[in-house]
């Protein structure tokens, strides 16, 4: 019985021709096993795969979720802290929002630029710093509020964005904001060469000696002929300031072209000049 079963199966597999899956080509009855096999296995694997991306970005965005809400959560904790009583409580919670750095952050940051004590609304400004270029759109349409403006001001002169350079020069013609718009203008530095370097020319007398007064505090060699032509102003005081200017940046250039304002017509502006000279030669004497 054995034998005859052996012939049969025998018989059958002489007889028998297997196809490969792709029906390209005919294949022994092994081969076939290990393509049919390997198909099931490689499809297995590609299901496996998908499944584990689909749960990996499921477990990804519920995660974001979470931590998009506790920081929502914990934004909102700290706005409600900027009505406490205690000026310290609030401070602290200005401090904390700054260094989260969230848009969401900005408007109650700008509205504390009015709180009563200065700590406080130094705090904003420099919470409102940290968040930079986002906050740029609030503080400008806040620096119209009168209130808040000396704040404001100085908050701009903090953020190196383009969009604070045309309000803070059109404050150095103010009476009253000038002084805040140029050591705005000063802190911003670099960026805001080439406008206050227009300024120099500028009719008005005022808005000369505040660019001059800007530049000497930002420092920068490449002012120094532009500060060298304003040594010949008509104002004795913009000569006088163009002088300290060029002190301050210690530039060659500029201490030669000062030393003959030692016979300028002004008494001030000679005085001046003796004691920058007199310093110069002490400073290369204890070289």
């Amino acid at each position: 019985m054995r034998d005859d079963q052996k012939n049969i199966d025998e018989a059958f597999s002489d007889q028998t021709e297997f196809v490969s899956l792709d029906g390209k080509e005919k294949l022994p009855k092994d081969e076939l096993v290990d393509e049919v096999s390997d198909a099931i296995t490689a499809e297995s694997e590609e299901e496996t795969t998908e499944i584990v991306a689909s749960a990996e970005t499921e477990v990804t965005e519920e995660e974001e979720e979470f931590v998009e809400e506790k920081v929502k959560n914990e934004i909102e904790i700290q706005i409600d802290l900027l009505n406490e009583s205690d000026w310290v409580v609030r401070r602290e919670a200005i401090i904390t929002l700054g260094e989260m750095g969230d848009e969401r952050c900005v408007e109650p940051l700008v509205r504390c630029l009015r709180d009563g004590d200065w700590q406080v609304r130094e705090a904003s400004i420099e919470a409102l710093a940290m968040i930079g270029s986002p906050a740029v759109d609030m503080l400008l349409r806040y620096v119209r509020d009168y209130d808040a403006r000396k704040p404001v001001i100085k908050t701009l002169g903090k953020i190196n964005d383009e969009r604070v350079l045309d309000p803070l020069i059109s404050l150095m013609s103010n009476d009253e904001f000038k002084d805040d718009a140029t050591w705005a203008l000063a802190e911003l530095g670099k960026p805001a060469i080439g406008r206050l370097l227009e300024l120099l020319n500028d009719p008005e007398e005022t808005t000369r000696k505040q660019a001059i007064l800007a530049l000497g505090e930002i420092k920068d060699a490449s002012c120094v002929d532009s500060l060298i032509e304003r040594l010949k102003d008509t104002n004795w005081f913009i000569r006088l300031s163009a002088a300290s200017a060029l002190e301050k940046i210690g530039d060659p250039r500029g201490r030669e072209a000062v030393k003959p304002l030692i016979k300028d017509p002004d008494l001030v502006v000679r005085l001046r000049i003796e004691r920058m000279m007199a310093a110069w030669k002490k400073q290369a004497v204890n070289a």
